[in-house]
C-alpha cells in the first residue's frame, strides 16, 4: 500500500511532527510512504527521516515568502484553524494540485485544516483519513461547524484517546465515517532505563502557560526544602522561560531547579531521572508522559483532559494529581523521593506498561484500520463499524473497554474541577 501523510511544516519541532515520523517510519516496514509537508523553511529537517520516507515540500518559505498569492488568504482551509494566518491562496493551489494528482492509496492529514483539504480535494480512489491531535472541545464552535461539514466526506476520523473519539462520536454525528482511538508511539528506547537511583526529576516541553512550569516549581520548593539533595530539570524553550527563572530565584531554588534549554533527543536526558512531571492544564495526548515512562521513570501528571489518565495507571505506574493542586503535586513527589522501594517498583511497572505505545502495536492497530477501510470500500459498505469501537486501547493489562465509561470520567473530572 502507498500512504501519503500530510503535514503542516515536517521541518519543524513538535508532538504532531515527532509522531508523524514514528508512524511513518514503522509503516515504512512494509509500506511505500511519504510524508508531504506544507511548508519547509530550512534545508534539513530537525528530525532526521527515515531513508526509507519520501519528503515532499510544497511551499518553501525560505524563497517563496513574498510569492503574490502567499500574501492572498486561503479559501479552502478553514477561517477558524488556529493556523489559518501562516495559509494562502499559494497554499490552496499547491496543495490542491498534490491531492489531485496523489497516486496513494490512503492519504492521512494531520490537522483539522489539512483534513478539510484532504476532504474536499482528495481522490475518491484513495482512502481519507483525518487525525486530531488536539481535542474535539478545544476547537471553537465556528471550526467545529466547518468540521462538520467537511468531515463526512472523510473514510476514518482518529483521535489520540478514546475520551476525544467518543466526545467526536456523540458531538459531531459523522454518518459513514469511522472514528476510532490511535494513540501516538513512542520507539523503543536505544538505552538502558533509568534506575531510579538519581536524585532528579524531569520535565519536558515547551516553556508555555498551559504546562504550568511554575506550578512545579512552587511545589518543589516543598521537595527541595525536606529533600535537598533533589533536583528539577526542566528540558524546553518558550516565551515562559524568564517568568520561570524569575520564579526559581525568588524562591531561593537556583541550586535545585534548572533550566535546561531544548534537548533532542530526550531520551538521554529522560535516564539521567529517576520521576517524571506533567503539570499541565491541558494534555490532548502526553508525549513526554510515554516518553520518560518508556525509559523507566514512574511520571506524576495532572489529571488533566484526556491524555494522562489513558496512560497512567494511577498509583501502579505513576500517579494522578488535581488539576492545578500545588500540594498534591507536592505530595505525591514527595512520596516517590522518599520512598526508593515504591519509586523503584512503580519504575519497572511504568516500562512495562507502556510497551502498548511501542511502534509494534500502534502500527499495526493503523495497519488494521487501513486494511477495515480498504475492504468496506470494496464491499461498498460504509467505513463506519458497529456502535461499538473495534479495538480498545490496551493499557498495559488494563483496557478502556467502554468509551461511554472513559467520556463519564473526563466529565467527572470536569465537575470536580468546577468544584474547586
Amino acid at each position: 500500500m502507498k500512504i501519503s501523510l500530510l503535514i503542516h511544516n515536517a521541518y519543524g519541532i513538535g508532538g504532531t511532527i515527532t509522531t508523524t515520523y514514528n508512524l511513518a517510519r514503522s509503516l515504512a516496514d512494509r509500506h511505500e510512504v511519504e510524508i508531504i509537508s506544507v511548508f519547509r523553511h530550512r534545508e534539513a529537517p530537525n528530525l532526521t527521516p527515515d531513508p526509507r520516507i519520501t519528503l515532499r515540500p510544497l511551499v518553501d518559505l525560505r524563497t517563496e515568502r513574498d510569492h503574490p498569492a502567499q500574501l492572498r488568504p486561503a479559501k479552502v482551509y478553514p477561517a477558524s484553524e488556529y493556523r489559518y494566518d501562516q495559509y494562502s491562496e499559494l497554499t490552496d493551489e499547491r496543495i490542491g494540485a498534490c491531492l489531485a494528482g496523489l497516486d496513494a492509496d490512503a492519504v492521512i492529514g494531520t490537522r483539522p485544516g489539512l483534513n478539510v483539504h484532504l476532504a474536499l480535494q482528495a481522490p475518491e480512489r484513495t482512502l481519507r483519513i483525518g487525525q486530531e491531535h488536539l481535542t474535539l472541545d478545544n476547537h471553537s464552535p465556528q471550526l467545529r461547524k466547518a468540521l462538520r461539514r467537511a468531515y463526512t466526506r472523510l473514510d476514518a476520523l482518529t483521535t489520540v484517546t478514546e475520551a476525544d473519539a467518543a466526545a467526536y462520536r456523540r458531538k459531531m454525528r459523522l454518518p459513514g465515517v469511522r472514528v476510532e482511538a490511535l494513540p501516538n508511539s513512542v520507539p523503543d528506547p536505544a538505552l538502558p532505563p533509568a534506575d531510579g537511583n538519581a536524585r532528579v526529576v524531569v520535565a519536558a516541553g515547551r516553556l508555555v502557560p498551559v504546562k504550568r512550569y511554575d506550578l512545579l516549581v512552587e511545589a518543589f520548593a516543598q521537595v527541595a526544602a525536606r529533600h535537598p539533595e533533589w533536583r528539577l530539570r526542566i528540558y524546553g524553550g518558550g516565551e515562559e522561560q524568564d517568568r520561570l527563572r524569575g520564579l526559581i530565584d525568588g524562591l531561593g531554588l537556583h541550586d535545585n531547579v534548572f533550566l535546561m534549554g531544548s534537548a533532542i533527543p530526550m531520551e538521554a536526558e529522560w535516564v539521567k531521572g529517576s520521576i517524571g512531571a506533567v503539570t499541565s492544564n491541558f494534555e490532548p495526548f502526553g508525549m513526554t508522559i510515554v516518553e520518560a515512562m518508556r525509559c523507566g521513570l514512574p511520571v506524576v501528571a495532572t489529571d488533566c483532559p484526556y491524555g494522562p489518565a489513558e496512560i497512567i495507571r494511577d498509583g501502579v505506574d505513576g500517579t494522578l494529581v488535581p488539576v492545578g493542586d500545588r500540594d498534591a503535586l507536592a505530595a505525591a513527589l514527595l512520596a516517590l523521593v522518599g520512598d526508593d522501594e515504591r519509586r523503584h517498583r512503580m519504575g519497572r511497572a511504568a516500562l512495562e506498561n507502556s510497551r502498548r505505545f511501542a511502534p509494534g502495536p500502534v502500527v499495526a492497530q493503523a495497519e488494521r484500520l487501513l486494511g477495515d477501510l480498504a475492504e468496506a470500500r470494496r464491499a461498498g459498505r460504509p467505513a463506519a463499524p458497529p456502535s461499538r469501537p473495534v479495538s480498545a486501547l490496551i493499557s498495559g493489562g488494563y483496557a478502556v473497554k467502554d468509551t461511554a465509561r472513559v467520556a463519564a470520567g473526563a466529565a467527572l473530572r470536569t465537575v470536580r474541577k468546577a468544584g474547586r
